[in-house]
């Protein structure tokens, strides 16, 4: 989290992190069981240059209740990986609905795992927020949707983060959020592309 203490007001510092920065680990409706299952990158793997690279790294499904295993890899397309798009309330490697889900301010408040959960209440209570010095078109915070920002919402967004919270410490499918049935928000189209030994792009 990016939140410094100023004056007494809480004070928060936008450092221009991807989305993909929270996608280290998601949690999922699992596809078996209906409980709540993991979907993180294979273990072994070498440290990340970028965060950006996250979505493009081997992935596996996990549920600890009923043993539910799957596995994604990012598809080819001859020098290319074609990733993974990110954002909206699925996963973006299983389609499975995200864990983190909830009704709030007449929209659906979700987080890919607790990481997500703070930075994202970190930002929503502050009352002083900053962007520092960075090209805003891929941060995270800078392309949250205007009725998480409004002052007015904080409340309720505070509200709502502090239920994803909760729910992240529960697994089993009756804990599971009526919100995460739903397949709304999907996060605008773009392809995202990685030249193996070259650099990462984001195509709009």
């Amino acid at each position: 989290m990016h939140a410094e203490q100023d004056a007494g007001a809480t004070r928060h510092v936008d450092h221009g992190a991807p989305l993909e920065r929270y996608a280290g680990r998601i949690l999922v409706v699992c596809p078996g069981c209906g409980g709540r299952a993991v979907v993180a990158p294979l273990p072994g793997l070498p440290a990340l240059r970028y965060y950006t690279e996250y979505a493009f790294r081997p992935r596996r499904l996990t549920c600890g209740a009923c043993a539910a295993t799957a596995a994604w890899e990012a598809r080819a397309d001859g020098a290319r990986l074609l990733g993974a798009t990110l954002g909206g309330t699925t996963d973006p490697f299983f389609r499975q609905p995200l864990w983190l889900q909830t009704r709030c301010a007449g929209r659906i408040l979700w987080a890919y795992d607790e990481e997500h959960v703070d930075a994202l209440a970190a930002y929503a209570g502050a009352r002083l927020r900053e962007r520092g010095g960075h090209r805003p078109t891929r941060a995270m915070f800078a392309r949250l949707p205007a009725w998480m920002k409004r002052a007015d919402n904080r409340a309720a967004v505070l509200a709502g983060l502090e239920t994803l919270r909760a729910l992240a410490g529960r697994s089993s499918p009756a804990e599971r959020s009526d919100a995460a049935h739903d397949r709304d928000d999907r996060p605008r189209p773009y392809r995202s592309s990685y030249f193996r030994g070259g650099p990462y792009r984001v195509e709009s």
